[in-house]
């Protein structure tokens, strides 16, 4: 299922040999299932993203941590019954920002379309929002499942405002 043409390489992809930059890595931490680790996890990537001084622009951190802020609350509404964890990890390459939060419910989330008849409707559709901003940044998104019956949502955001287009490992 994935929402774009390809996706950038993430941790263990073969990439070709370069110098890395200072902000390049891969992070990851867990957090519980619960409502408190939206905000936190949304600050500990504003603080990752800092740290490392990765060239964001402001209004691409803004659609990275409503991201993160998403995917995570999708975690922690609809997955907590059979994963009372979700992890966050961040992965930083040359040209791409990679988010990933990753449950181990196996259930694949899809948009909800907006209705006029859900208009005093309050939730439901955070993976819209993740669509729009990822497609606004010319970026892609993906859903995978784990090797132990979860899923991985994930998206990926250009560094530039033109990327180069990322292109699937074989």
């Amino acid at each position: 299922m994935e929402m774009c043409g390809g996706r950038p390489p993430g941790p263990g992809r073969a990439a070709a040999p370069r110098k890395p930059a200072e902000y390049d890595g891969s992070w990851r931490w867990t957090a519980p299932a619960l409502d408190r680790s939206v905000p936190a996890a949304r600050s500990a990537v504003r603080e990752l993203i800092r740290r490392r001084a990765v060239p964001l622009r402001e209004d691409q951190l803004y659609g990275l941590l409503l991201i993160v802020s998403e995917l995570v609350t999708n975690a922690v509404r609809h997955a907590a019954l059979l994963s009372p964890e979700v992890a966050v990890e961040v992965s930083v390459g040359p040209e791409w920002v990679r988010v990933a939060v990753e449950d181990n419910h196996p259930y694949r989330p899809a948009p909800m379309e907006a209705c006029p008849e859900d208009e005093p409707r309050t939730g439901g559709r955070g993976l819209l929002l993740v669509q729009a901003t990822v497609e606004e940044a010319g970026g892609c998104y993906d859903i995978e499942h784990t090797a132990g019956g979860g899923k991985v949502v994930w998206a990926a955001l250009p560094l530039r405002s033109r990327p180069t287009s990322p292109r699937r490992p074989r």
